[in-house]
């Protein structure tokens, strides 16, 4: 068999085959000599390479990329760079949390079922303005502070420790009576808005602190008609609670209760205004029960203006939305009558 193979070997080569012949086979060193010889005549033959075997053309890019580098061009670091460039950081890829699915033990339905609504509404020009009287009645307001959740409370902590650090004790409570006067001042100038139908009054267009409120709700101020209520109290004869609405009109047609916020900074999310959807579905629950008014509201507006004067962000809270809030409102009101 080894000398078969050696001569398809020689064959191959012009000239070798003969010369093989002339050499006496019964002399035992020749064939070894030969086959010595047939060695040195095969590794003398190119040696094949495996990526010439592969489909060229199909393979391109792969074949090219691996045969120009003797190491790989990527490290540790460029990969955790791409990854994180491709799919973000890794703390986003956690399981997601479960959704609370936990539910009220009493449920009252948002929308008051024995509420008589009547065929003709006296239309008055001017809105409903209840003064707010004090009572043992908790308010929204106090509700929701106390039972805010503890990574809220946390936040809400590290930046007013941060605050007091740059400003100092004095300058931090001075920074938040600034807060609550613009917002005042913001509330007052839209209630003269809505009462007069016409702008803001020159004094408080020139006022620096809210102008750049008003500016930044004009767009939004276009699509509101139909002013009910301003700065009107409300309370839930059910449940026992109370607030002060800001605004209840229509807005875009649809009847809402309107709250107004003010910001430094942008909250172009509903999720950016943290516990305000569930304050307005407090008013609205409290709102259709409440007999004082004679009609019913399924819709919220928060509207989110800024101080530099850019676009107000109005959030709208449709029917479904305002129902999954006002579940979430009952059990911040459950946990609260717990603790108290």
């Amino acid at each position: 068999l080894v000398r078969m193979n050696f001569l398809q070997l020689l064959s191959r080569k012009p000239g070798k085959l003969e010369m093989l012949f002339q050499i006496p086979f019964c002399q035992k060193q020749f064939p070894y000599m030969c086959l010595a010889t047939s060695v040195c005549l095969y590794s003398k033959k190119k040696k094949v390479n495996s990526y010439e075997q592969v489909d060229q053309e199909k393979y391109k890019n792969l074949v090219s990329s691996v045969t120009s580098y003797k190491t790989s061009a990527q490290t540790p670091e460029t990969i955790f760079k791409e990854d994180n460039l491709l799919y973000g950081p890794p703390d986003k890829h956690r399981p997601p949390v479960k959704a609370e699915t936990k539910a009220p033990k009493t449920w009252v339905p948002l929308i008051n079922p024995n509420k008589r609504i009547p065929l003709l509404n006296s239309d008055s020009n001017l809105p409903m303005k209840i003064a707010l009287q004090k009572t043992k009645m908790p308010s929204v307001t106090r509700i929701l502070q106390q039972t805010i959740s503890p990574q809220q409370a946390f936040y809400l902590e590290r930046w007013k420790q941060k605050m007091i650090l740059e400003l100092g004790e004095d300058g931090f409570a001075e920074y938040t009576k600034n807060l609550f006067l613009q917002g005042e001042l913001f509330h007052a100038a839209l209630e003269s808005i809505f009462l007069s139908e016409e702008m803001a009054t020159k004094d408080q267009r020139e006022d620096v602190a809210i102008s750049g409120f008003l500016s930044s709700a004009q767009h939004v101020l276009k699509d509101i008609s139909e002013v009910k209520a301003l700065e009107s109290a409300v309370q839930h004869e059910t449940l026992q609670y109370l607030g002060l609405v800001d605004c209840v009109a229509k807005y875009r047609g649809r009847l809402c209760v309107i709250d107004w916020k003010t910001s430094e900074k942008p909250k172009p999310s509903l999720k950016d205004t943290f516990d305000n959807p569930l304050q307005v579905a407090a008013y609205i629950g409290a709102i259709n029960h409440d007999a004082n008014y004679d009609f019913q509201v399924s819709c919220g507006l928060i509207v989110v203006a800024y101080k530099n004067g850019s676009p107000a962000h109005p959030h709208f809270m449709d029917p479904n939305l305002c129902l999954q809030y006002w579940n979430k409102w009952l059990l911040r009101l459950e946990e609260y009558m717990d603790r108290n």
